[in-house]
């Protein structure tokens, strides 16, 4: 089932974000992912929003994404962001467990 990894990112350092960009790139698609979204500014219609862009990227299934964030690929992007490139991450799978249903 595929998964997804989706992202708020704050540049606070153009060039470090452009070479964790590059970087984290190359490790996302070396593991199988493709990007949905990439660095879109996001248009809040309800609640707050406080994060300049968002990304998000499909994955083949969890463990793929996974073994890519523990990957030492991704380890040196997010060694290149550190205090530079502020993010918010989180893993999803891309639909509801078997038996799942909403309250009528």
């Amino acid at each position: 089932m595929s998964a997804y990894v989706i992202i708020t990112v704050d540049v606070l350092d153009e060039e470090a974000g452009l070479a964790y960009a590059a970087v984290a790139q190359k490790s996302i698609l070396g593991h199988g992912g493709r990007y949905l979204v990439a660095g879109a500014t996001p248009e809040p219609v309800e609640g707050t929003w406080d994060s300049a862009r968002i990304v998000v990227i499909e994955f083949p299934d969890l463990d793929r994404i996974r073994e890519w964030y523990d990957s030492p690929e991704y380890r040196r992007a997010r060694e290149i962001r550190e205090g530079k490139v502020r993010v918010s991450m989180l893993f999803v799978e891309g639909s509801p467990p078997e038996g799942f249903s909403l309250p009528a």
